[in-house]
């Protein structure tokens, strides 16, 4: 079948791109790339990516584009998922014989009342759906396609065997030729890496088992199944070949550094190639490695400290301290390693005083930018198990993760500290951190190494100051 891969169209800036971990407007507008549509889009012949937030197209726009296709998957997740089921509605009826399904964590954890949320969604995808994409566009009978969900012809709704696990890593086709066949990389930009930039993944899964975190517990699992080196730094030569205007490759695998040996054999190919580079990493990276990672062109690690509090850190079951933390920024400061640093307010365990403790953290091991989210209770992680048990949310029960414009709001809330509360803390906690003298030095001091940076950080100041307005309103 003729395939769409699409991301529809929802709130303006909104990154709910199938590959941003956090479904929200940020404080800078940025996009991340949609590499959980590109990778099946990877895999059926003749098939196209659309990212409509990213590329500013509107209902109508898409829902033309996608009058020309068979089949339309959707990526989704739980704070767009109204809006994309009622893109879907629009479509079926202009198009009633068009295929339309979804996939995301969304889907894979709640497949039932998502396909009976709207007529118009024909199946979802649940687990990696990557195969199961293929097989559709295959015309598989859907009674044969693991790993699916979907509405038989007599109304009733059924679901499929589970599909296992990919394995072998290396069978799947790289996702950098669909980017530049599908997307405008002008159009994918964050603040904390070098612009124009490219993600890919080198593996699914994490060994950490962090409460909060979206994608392990729901479609990626535990277990660190990677690419070959081989594979990674073949894919890396062909973005630098054929992507010349790229200056920076991040790799998000959820915990790039999962695997010591492996990083550092990766990072010794880099270095040959002569590419920057960045990637997620857990605070507890040794020395040595740090520095056979710089000494290769890593330039930026993206590093989850989230609390600065020990007892919350157990809470999460982050399995870091603060101390270990602590010795690892100051191993990334002496390697000259920039670090983009993220922390989350409203935890379980989360008091005044804890919040006070994480924003003296963070002022104290100084990343060189900081991202401040709220405690987002997904659906299939532990943490929104724990929020519904112990009555978190709302008192009806029901879990906004994002406002009507899509900002993201503080989902739950504690007897001793109330969600309005835990949401006006986060602006406390940017302005802390940015307003003290030696980070704006630090600042102006980046911007004057060229005029493109000084370009760049006037724009970002302009949004930023617009979010923290717009956020205390």
């Amino acid at each position: 079948m003729k395939t769409l891969f699409l991301q529809a169209p929802s709130y303006d800036g909104f990154d709910g791109g199938a590959g941003s971990r956090y479904q929200a407007k940020r404080e800078i507008r940025s996009f991340w790339y949609p590499t959980w549509l590109a990778q099946p889009a990877a895999m059926v012949p003749g098939s196209r990516v659309l990212d409509a937030p990213a590329d500013g197209l509107s209902v109508a726009d898409t829902l033309r584009i996608a009058d020309d296709y068979d089949l339309v998957i959707v990526h989704t997740s739980t704070p767009s998922f109204p809006s994309d089921a009622m893109f879907a509605q629009e479509l079926k009826k202009r198009r009633p014989a068009t295929l339309i399904g979804m996939v995301g964590a969304k889907v894979a954890v709640d497949p039932h009342s998502s396909l009976t949320a709207t007529g118009a969604i024909d199946f979802v995808c649940r687990e990696e759906f990557d195969y199961t994409c293929q097989e559709i566009a295959e015309g598989r009978p859907f009674s044969e396609i693991l790993g699916l969900s979907y509405r038989a012809q007599d109304g009733s709704i059924e679901h499929n065997a589970a599909r296992p696990m990919i394995e072998n890593m290396d069978e799947l086709p790289f996702v950098a030729p669909v980017y530049k066949r599908d997307l405008k990389i002008k159009n994918y930009f964050i603040g904390y890496l070098n612009y124009p930039y490219v993600s890919i993944y080198t593996g699914r899964g994490c060994k950490s088992r962090c409460t909060f975190c979206l994608w392990p517990q729901t479609v990626g699992g535990h277990r660190y199944r990677t690419r070959s080196v081989a594979s990674v730094l073949e894919e890396v030569t062909w973005i630098r070949d054929n992507l010349p205007e790229v200056k920076e490759i991040m790799f998000d695998d959820d915990t790039f550094t999962d695997d010591l040996p492996r990083v550092e054999e990766i990072a010794r190919g880099l270095g040959k190639l002569g590419v920057t580079w960045s990637c997620n990493a857990k605070a507890n990276v040794p020395y040595d490695t740090l520095k056979v990672m710089k000494d290769n062109g890593l330039r930026l690690l993206l590093v989850g400290y989230e609390s600065g509090d020990d007892q919350i850190l157990v809470n999460i079951k982050k399995g870091l301290r603060t101390d270990f933390a602590r010795r690892f920024n100051a191993d990334c400061h002496k390697l000259g390693i920039k670090i983009h640093g993220t922390f989350i307010l409203g935890l379980p365990g989360e008091t005044q005083d804890t919040i006070r403790k994480t924003i003296d953290y963070a002022k104290e091991i100084n990343p060189h930018t900081i991202q401040v989210s709220l405690a987002a209770p997904y659906p299939g992680t532990t943490l929104y198990r724990q929020a519904v048990e112990n009555g978190w949310p709302e008192e009806n029960k029901v879990i906004n993760l994002v406002s009507k414009e899509g900002v993201q709001l503080a989902a739950i809330g504690y007897p001793h500290l109330s969600r309005e509360d835990i949401y006006h803390q986060l602006e406390a906690f940017y302005r802390e951190f940015y307003f003290r003298p030696s980070k704006i030095w630090e600042i102006v001091r980046e911007m004057l190494t060229s005029w493109e940076m000084m370009q760049r950080r006037l724009r970002e100041g302009v949004e930023f100051f617009r979010f923290l307005r717009a956020h205390e309103a």
